[in-house]
Order: structure tokens, then sequence, then C-alpha cells
């Protein structure tokens, strides 16, 4: 990510009226995750989601990072080359936006078999052509940070613990910073020490420029961050409020 896109003025990404459900075809039913959402998000922002479980937190990070199609509505995001509209734009642009402007954290890795630990984290630095040993550099620094053990750097993910992979995630999705940033409960599986960890790293992308959106199991970790909070409410449609009425 450069300076200049960086310093880009005006609004990073403008959520309109933007809505999904899920047909849950055996069941011969609609689940509605949300409807009608409209908000913006400013370079440098940090907006923190809420709600009770089941009120389509996960689901709107995962539809605008576009794992999710939308049945309405809009999500128009400003590139460092155009407003391009994600609920819209093509898979290829779309991976496109993934690789150099656009990062998701999740707390699960996808981890693959006989690939190091550092390599992993270095991969994304690889592509956008940072050198192979510069790379490997800055992936151990994070591994570090991030309180994966030094002897398990050369090591497979595949083996690791759930925290563990959990770390190497983490490392992997921050080392390269990114325009937007959605955050799904990154912090659910960590120590003390490495939610501090990511608190900082997030703390620099703040003030580097980078929006970004989340869901925290820990909200109070990053609260000094949130500038805004959008909550969430489940939809009960009426035969659902009917079943519930009579339980």
């Amino acid at each position: 990510m450069t300076t200049q896109a960086n310093m880009m003025p005006g609004p990073v990404l403008q959520v309109s009226g933007l809505s999904k459900q899920f047909e849950m075809h055996h069941l011969k039913r609609t689940l509605y995750a949300f409807e009608g959402l409209s908000f913006e998000v400013g370079r440098g922002e940090f907006i923190l989601l809420k709600g009770e479980n089941g009120a389509g937190k996960s689901t709107l990070l995962r539809t605008l990072y576009r794992s999710y199609l939308p049945r309405a509505g809009h999500a128009f995001y400003h590139t460092t080359e155009g407003v391009i509209d994600l609920a819209t734009a093509a898979d290829v642009d779309i991976a496109v936006l993934r690789r150099r402007e656009i990062g998701f954290v999740t707390q699960f890795l996808n981890a693959r078999p006989r690939v190091a630990a550092e390599e992993i984290v270095a991969e994304p630095l690889r592509l956008a052509g940072t050198t192979q040993a510069d790379a490997l550099m800055e992936a151990r620094r994070w591994l570090s940070a991030f309180g994966v053990k030094k002897q398990l750097w050369p090591a497979y993910p595949s083996t690791f613990s759930g925290g563990e992979q959990q770390k190497v995630n983490l490392a992997r999705a921050l080392i390269l910073p990114q325009r937007l940033l959605f955050l799904d409960e990154p912090t659910a599986s960590l120590d003390r020490d490495a939610r501090r960890a990511l608190v900082n790293r997030l703390q620099e992308l703040k003030a580097a420029g980078v929006a970004m959106i989340g869901v925290f199991h820990h909200p109070e970790d990053i609260q000094h961050l949130v500038d805004r909070e959008i909550q969430l409410e489940a939809i009960i449609v009426e035969d659902e409020a009917e079943t519930l009425a009579n339980l």
C-alpha cells in the first residue's frame, strides 16, 4: 500500500441498502442476516460491529469481502484507480483487490501441508515483490511478535495447536498493510500477550490510514481504537415470531 493511496480523501467504503439472506431449501425457509444496511468508513477509521449471536456480524464482513453475494444493495469501494461496487464486481476484480488492497483477518488458518510457518507468513510480501530474504526476515519478526516460538518457524502449521495456528494466521494477514481490512473475531483463541501484539499492530495500521471493520470476542482490547459502533439486530420474520410466541 502506497503513501499516496493512504492519503486519498473521502470515504474508503460506502455501503448503501445492503441486504443478505440465505435460502434454507431443505427447511423451506429463508434466513435473513441483515436488511438495508447503510454506512461509510473513512481512511484510518475503525468501526466495531456489535450484536447478539445470529445478528449477522460475520456475515456482513464476508458479504463485503465478497465471500457471499448480497441480495440487494451496494458497497462502493474507492480503489486506488477508481470506484467499484463490491456487490456486483466480477470475481476476477475481487481477486485482484484481495491481493492488493482488501484484507480479511479471521481466527482460522487454512494450513497447507508441507509449507513452513515462516514461508506462509512471508508469502504476501513475496507476491508484492519483496525479495525472499527480506520477506523471511519480516515474517520471522511478526511470528516473534505474536509469540510463536522460534523452533516452530520452519515447522508445518498443520501440526500446530489451534492457538498457534491463529498466531501464524494473524502474522500472515497483517504483514502487508491493506487499504481496507475486515477483522472477524481475530482474538478468540489468543493468549493475552498475542492479543496485545495484535492490538499494537492494529494501532499502527490505523495510524497509517487503514480503514477497518471488525467483530471482536474481547472488544475491551480495542475500545480505544474504535471510532464508531454499528449495532446489528437479529431479524425475526413473522412465521418465526409466531413460533417463538408458542414456545
